[in-house]
């Protein structure tokens, strides 16, 4: 059956092949948009239909709203879906879509903008009852009020962009001396990267993991987990390896956690795909935001549980109900991914250029999502996530070697990756025995 006539996907790169694939198996015809960069990008090379945008400056592409909905409409598409990264999380797109009769295949206007605002979100969960980071009860306008949450929450502390996302304005406070100059640089930062200078302050743990929850909603009251992803291997607050599920929980935690998260999500009447993303630490969980999008990290969940999310968010966006319960889903081993970025492994400075040779392994319970092919040349005007590797197996022991097999097949010759980088990581003692937390990474590659 197909949902709709037409889906213009508006993203680039391998999550607009995902999504093409998806559709394809709907029997959705799909329309791609590119930059003039991305003219021989792949995801352009397979779609049914192709636009050019605008130039490769993606303020003026894959960001120009209006650009965009006029794709959609001289292409007769009655659908669009976002992926991940540019317009995904933007609420006056998906209103502008809904606005121009066109279905936006994500969550509502609405619980986007309330997500949005990291100090809104924290809110809704709290009356919802969430546990929450100890922190401040919202934005923090003066130094005076964030000396005084600081000094009720202990040192150290985390200042953060209500609207941020990233790691951009955020900034770590140790003691009462270090406030001021941390306060003063994450209002700043957060205004340059977000036109929105408040911030609020929480709890600095020091030795969390990350842990996140998949949800589809289908807002009707109906919610169901698919288990948690363990996204604690960050960079700079950037996630660099996932799996599911975390090493750290066992299926009582994972229970317990998704029975409260699929009440509250249902007394919201959410719908669509979301994440809820939390720290771990000492047996407690804590909320810190949800992104109301797909995730690039979403694969992992996919192998566990068997499901394609990108057809379950095309099927809730046409209207249907889920059709099963959470007593319907069960997990089946273990699933790993790492981002493979075009990024010298050892300074993670972007590595644009010509691809040579791309041969990604294979073999049993491998999966490669990417849009690189040999002759491609990387721009070096987007993101620098270029592919990502995921394997699955029985066990997290299994999975962890059928890892460091994979990556040792991969090759992309021509430019540099983070695909040493990983082999690093799968044989590292710590990682092996599933022990890290979102510090552990950064200490890692700083080689201590």
């Amino acid at each position: 059956m197909a949902f709709f006539h037409k889906i213009l996907i508006a993203n680039r790169g391998e999550i607009a092949l995902r999504i093409q694939r998806a559709c394809r198996e709907l029997g959705i015809p799909t329309v791609a948009i590119h930059s003039t960069a991305d003219a021989t990008a792949m995801h352009v090379r397979l779609a049914d239909e192709s636009v050019c945008i605008g130039p490769p400056s993606a303020r003026e592409s894959y960001l120009n709203i209006p650009a965009i909905l006029s794709a959609a409409a001289i292409t007769g598409a009655d659908a669009i879906h976002p992926g991940y990264g540019f317009l995904s999380e933007n609420a006056r797109f998906a209103e502008m879509v809904e606005a121009h009769g066109l279905t936006f295949i994500g969550p509502s206007p609405a619980h986007i903008r309330m997500m949005g605002d990291k100090i809104a979100a924290k809110t809704a969960m709290a009356g919802l009852g969430v546990p929450l980071v100890p922190g401040s009860d919202g934005a923090v306008a003066t130094l005076d009020e964030a000396r005084a949450v600081a000094g009720r929450i202990g040192y150290p502390v985390l200042i953060k962009a209500a609207a941020g996302g990233g790691g951009r304005g955020m900034k770590v406070a140790a003691s009462a001396a270090d406030l001021e100059e941390a306060w003063r640089v994450a209002r700043t930062e957060a205004a340059s990267a977000f036109g929105n200078d408040q911030v609020y302050l929480e709890k600095y743990l020091d030795r969390p993991r990350h842990i996140e929850l998949q949800v589809l909603a289908d807002g009707h009251g109906h919610v169901v987990h698919f288990g948690e992803r363990d996204c604690s291997l960050q960079r700079r607050h950037q996630k660099l390896l996932e799996e599911a599920g975390s090493p750290a929980l066992d299926a009582a935690a994972r229970d317990a956690l998704g029975a409260r998260v699929t009440a509250a999500l249902a007394e919201l009447g959410y719908r669509n795909a979301g994440t809820l993303e939390f720290l771990y630490q000492d047996g407690q969980f804590a909320f810190i935001e949800m992104n109301t999008r797909l995730q690039v990290e979403h694969p992992v969940s996919e192998l566990i549980a068997d499901v394609d999310l990108v057809q379950e968010q095309i099927r809730l966006a046409a209207g249907e109900t889920l059709g099963y319960t959470q007593a319907d889903i069960s997990f089946s081993g273990h699933a790993i991914e790492c981002r493979i970025n075009a990024e010298d492994p050892l300074t993670f400075s972007p590595t644009p250029g010509r691809v040579n040779v791309f041969h990604p392994p294979g073999g049993p319970g491998v999966r490669v999502d990417s849009a690189l092919y040999a002759g491609y040349v990387v721009p070096p005007y987007y993101d620098s996530l270029v592919a990502k590797l995921i394997v699955h197996a029985p066990s997290r022991r299994e999975a962890v070697a059928r890892l460091a097999r994979a990556l040792d097949e991969f090759v992309i010759d021509g430019i540099k990756t983070t695909i040493p980088l990983h082999q690093r990581i799968v044989r590292d003692k710590d990682f092996l025995a599933g022990d890290y937390t979102i510090h552990w990474l950064e200490r890692f590659v700083g080689g201590e």
